[in-house]
């Protein structure tokens, strides 16, 4: 009989111990060390780019489309339904106060898509389409300074990143690092308009004046490589970059997989030589996310940097960049660390191609295959999140916009929560997310139809609302026209950013079109606040 009870109460701890198991988290499966240095091919400091002089826009006659690179390999597809999807059509008005809502930069150049994204700082709020930048006052929306060809603010720098109104500029990344009160202005460029060899041009501030002058370093990656669809996050030890890098061989770009790199940012804030140190991935991730600090609170001393990227239609890989800059062989890229999340067809899975809008046959890209901008971190002393979203498919003929809490990520990280938010047959999609003080969460995103033109709405929840649900969608603007004549390209990425002053007023920036056509688009900037954050 004790024999039996024994073996009886082993198989329950067996049984009991695997059950725990697969609540977890993988383990971290590798951790790469000494990484690639990559010394700047140019550094100074600029004179203040308010007396540059401007670059001439290309004129909206010349009509570029920068190319789409995508996910290699077969889609993200699930056989399940997505079992987390809330239809917030309807239902109470999302609790937020609108502020400012003004138009910001449109087409100047005859680019697309514009890769609309803005950041706020203590006065300002900076915006950056594909190749201008524009400077507004926070309070009035009023125009500070610009338009101008991003190329300006790198005017007389070496190299294809001072190449001016002959050179080939995309992706570019407005923050505001708010510890420091400086601005980090990035952008890829390319030797032709093809991208053959790229570089990261990045400028970083001497003020908290976006007008004034910057520390602008110019960094390549070898011949015939491009730093495709780079994103940036602010760290207190470094500024994190993400590339998804391709190859030219002649013919073709092949992909070559991820490379993440770590700016070293006290080094940048004075001005001063700041090699990178890069990891390069293997071709089986793609699109990582690096981590962007909001909110006063730091994460705690000497914490990695957090990368993030969709591995499967029911997991994620969170991975942990330590940099460490006077002995740069111990810099460590850990991960994955695998976390589970409800299963999910990408938007437009089958095509990449498939928003539909009004009065027109054209659909839109989802770029339902890679996170959307930003990884925003948020350490609220009882936890640290972060706060993530991509565009998912939610019917037949519609796409929403799939978002996540992830705690503890320097511990057992966990998904908190998490939901899809869909309307009916509107497709969502091209999403960011933010996190207030307050631990409010807001996602704002792009919604079409084929009985509406492109929109911009956002939603959020309070921490008090069920965990996985958002409260019902409020418009930010409704456009007037659709995309039309055979082009695709739309967004690439938005941005909502955290006022550092209230560290609880929200700014969102996406595009629209005032009328049906083809390289006439325009931007919006919205700011908005719970009614609960004070």
């Amino acid at each position: 009989m004790i024999r039996r009870l024994q073996s009886l109460f082993a198989a329950l701890l067996s049984v009991l111990c695997l059950m725990l198991w697969a609540t977890l988290p993988a383990l971290a499966q590798e951790a790469e060390s000494g990484p690639e240095i990559v010394e700047e091919d140019y550094h100074d400091i600029s004179p203040p780019i308010r007396e540059l002089a401007p670059v001439a826009p290309l004129g909206s006659s010349q009509h570029v489309v920068i190319p789409l690179r995508r996910r290699p390999g077969p889609p993200i597809v699930s056989p399940e339904p997505d079992a987390v999807t809330q239809d917030v059509s309807q239902g109470p008005l999302v609790g937020t106060t609108n502020k400012l809502n003004f138009n910001g930069i449109s087409d100047r150049d005859g680019v697309a898509p514009p890769d609309t994204n803005a950041s706020v700082g203590a006065t300002q709020v900076v915006e950056t389409v594909n190749i201008s930048l524009e400077v507004f006052n926070k309070s009035t929306g009023a125009s500070v300074l610009g338009p101008i060809e991003i190329s300006s603010v790198f005017s007389g720098v070496s190299g294809i990143c001072g190449a001016g109104v002959t050179g080939f500029y995309t992706d570019p990344i407005v923050l505001y690092d708010k510890a420091a009160g400086r601005w980090l202005i990035t952008i890829a460029a390319g030797s032709d308009a093809n991208f053959t060899t790229g570089a990261e041009c990045i400028a970083v501030s001497t003020s908290s004046d976006a007008t004034g002058s910057y520390a602008r370093y110019a960094f390549s990656f070898g011949t015939d490589k491009f730093n495709d669809y780079p994103k940036f996050g602010v760290w207190p030890d470094a500024y994190y970059g993400s590339y998804n890098m391709f190859m030219f061989n002649g013919v073709n770009f092949v992909f070559l997989g991820p490379k993440v790199c770590a700016y070293n940012r006290a080094s940048m804030l004075a001005g001063k030589a700041a090699p990178a140190k890069c990891f390069q991935r293997s071709t089986t991730d793609f699109s990582f996310l690096p981590s962007d600090l909001d909110g006063s609170t730091a994460p705690p001393t000497g914490e990695p940097n957090f990368f993030l990227e969709l591995a499967s239609s029911t997991t994620l890989n969170l991975f942990k960049f330590h940099v460490n800059f006077t002995t740069p062989s111990m810099s460590t890229f850990t991960g994955p660390t695998t976390l589970t999340v409800s299963s999910y067809t990408g938007a437009c899975a089958a095509t990449g191609t498939c928003i539909p809008q009004s009065g027109t046959t054209q659909q839109l890209d989802s770029l339902g295959d890679r996170l959307m901008f930003r990884l925003a971190y948020r350490n609220l002393g009882t936890h640290e999140s972060l706060v993530a979203t991509h565009s998912v498919k939610t019917s037949a003929a519609a796409s929403g916009v799939r978002w996540y809490e992830i705690r503890s990520p320097n511990g057992t990280p966990m998904i908190f929560q998490q939901g899809t938010v869909a309307s009916g047959s509107t497709s969502l999609w091209m999403g960011s997310i933010g996190m207030d003080k307050a631990g409010d969460i807001a996602v704002g995103f792009s919604e079409s139809s084929g009985s509406i033109h492109p929109a911009i709405a956002y939603t959020g929840r309070v921490p008090t609302d069920a965990l996985g649900t958002m409260e019902s969608i409020d418009g930010v603007f409704n456009g007037a026209g659709s995309q039309t004549s055979g082009l695709s390209r739309w967004g690439d990425y938005t941005s909502i950013s955290i006022d550092p002053s209230d560290d609880c007023t929200f700014w969102y920036a996406n595009e629209y079109h005032p009328s049906n056509g083809r390289f006439n688009w325009h931007t919006r900037l919205n700011s908005f606040k719970f009614t609960g954050c004070i």
